[in-house]
């Protein structure tokens, strides 16, 4: 029982804010001790059970070097670096111009272009927090202007922000095809159709609410200075164009099977500087900063990722894993008893801790039990990633809901936000769902 005491305390650990790697490093060395005093037994002594721990932690060197020779896991930086850059030429704010013109003069048409630019934002920079803040600085201002109800604004733009975790190139992807060892690409290809479900059903709601309740969304009336309706196309088109450009290079090329993951996030990365030339915005201070901020960025990563690692060689050797597998096992329904049990355990822990966490702590002690029972890693994967991208918006510590809350005016309060997010919460539970029950609308198949 070392492990699953030791999987608790580090769960204690987090919730009480200590910092993640820290936190699983800590809990590594204090374990990895008690787990080599234990296995000496009391015939043992204390000095025995001492030297047996710290042997364990003589693999570590070899975990790390394997982490930092993972080529999957060089898309990260890569995919972030372009976000980033991207962020920085104001692509977002020229996006939400245009489609605003574009859909305005319906109900709910500044909510409508907040879901488009959202989904593009996602395919083509990936990065949440960036998406959100972008998003909460341009677009919620313009539609509380418009009398726009704060909660349909809040929700609208958090949830438009947190497609990045499923539509590709989504981070959370790349680092699911690390632990369920299985190719990136497929994840991509595989969460293309749930992506663009969510999008459609989030404007589906966004119209039935605006129709239902008419002060709620209003249309806007566009000015002479606007120019035409043809002028307002044109301009969007030109304005949608250049990124559309970069996603069709980006994905197309791990689609068809000319660049790996890997590769495509570094044509991104230069895709995304020509972007910066094209809108004028580019300057060596630009990419110094998007490097900089990318290195802290991945630092982190890779930091929780070595914690995590060395958490789960101590939980591993305890032989936590294998009270974990003959516990889901030996649940009522085989496999739907431990699918529905793994997704409510995800959801609860998306409430209090981040997906990167989950991803590396508890998705590995899930991944062999999965297997053993016979269902497609892909199809979990994704299921994994559809639910990891609702702890983004899950009070009361729903990262994009602190990121737009940072940004927001005064006059929205944090209840306004919370209230925002639920109804598009359970859209997404609904699109989790469907795809749990019928993945093969999706084209997904849910065995191996």
């Amino acid at each position: 029982m070392v492990g699953i005491i030791m999987f608790f305390v580090a769960l204690f650990m987090l919730l009480f804010g200590f910092p993640v790697a820290f936190t699983f490093g800590a809990v590594f060395v204090v374990f990895g001790f008690i787990a080599g005093i234990v296995e000496i037994g009391l015939d043992g002594s204390l000095v025995e059970g001492l030297v047996v721990g710290k042997n364990m932690f003589a693999f570590m060197p070899h975990r790390i070097w394997s982490i930092m020779n993972n080529t999957i896991l060089m898309a990260i930086p890569l995919f972030i670096f372009m976000g980033i850059v991207l962020q920085k030429t104001k692509l977002a704010e020229r996006l939400l111009e245009s489609m605003g013109f574009l859909f305005g003069e319906i109900r709910g048409g500044l909510a409508i272009s907040t879901i488009l630019v959202g989904s593009l934002l996602a395919a083509s920079t990936g990065v949440v927090g960036a998406s959100v803040v972008a998003m909460g600085v341009i677009s919620l201002p313009v539609m509380l202007k418009y009398k726009y109800n704060k909660e349909l604004s809040t929700g609208t733009i958090c949830a438009a922000g947190t497609l990045g975790q499923i539509i590709p190139p989504s981070i959370v992807l790349i680092i699911l095809g690390d632990v369920f060892q299985v190719p990136v690409g497929d994840l991509f290809v595989a969460a293309v159709w749930p992506g663009l479900s969510l999008v459609g059903a989030y404007i589906i709601y966004i119209v039935i609410y605006s129709y239902f309740k008419k002060e709620a969304a209003p249309p806007i009336i566009l000015l002479a200075s606007h120019g035409t309706k043809t002028v307002q196309v044109i301009t969007a088109i030109k304005t949608i164009l250049p990124p559309l450009i970069l996603i069709i290079l980006v994905l197309g090329s791990i689609f068809s099977g000319i660049a790996t993951p890997t590769e495509s996030a570094a044509v991104g990365g230069i895709g995304a500087i020509i972007l910066a030339v094209l809108y004028h915005q580019f300057s060596f201070k630009l990419i110094h900063e998007s490097a900089l901020e990318t290195t802290k960025i991945t630092a982190m990563v890779f930091g929780i990722l070595i914690g995590a690692t060395a958490f789960s060689m101590v939980f591993t050797y305890t032989g936590g894993d294998l009270i974990v597998e003959e516990f889901m096992l030996g649940l009522p329904g085989e496999k739907w008893g431990f699918i529905i049990l793994s997704m409510a355990a995800i959801m609860v822990l998306g409430f209090f801790i981040d997906f990167i966490e989950i991803s590396y702590i508890i998705v590995p002690i899930l991944v062999p039990i999965s297997e053993a029972i016979g269902i497609n890693p892909v199809w979990y994967a994704i299921l994994i990633a559809m639910n990891l991208q609702t702890s983004f918006l899950t009070p009361p510590f729903g990262f994009s809901l602190f990121y737009l809350k940072g940004v927001a005016p005064p006059s929205v309060a944090t209840m306004h936000i919370y209230r925002g997010v639920i109804p598009f919460i359970l859209i997404q539970g609904l699109i989790l769902i469907l795809l749990t029950i019928w993945p093969g609308i999706f084209g997904i198949s849910p065995i191996l």
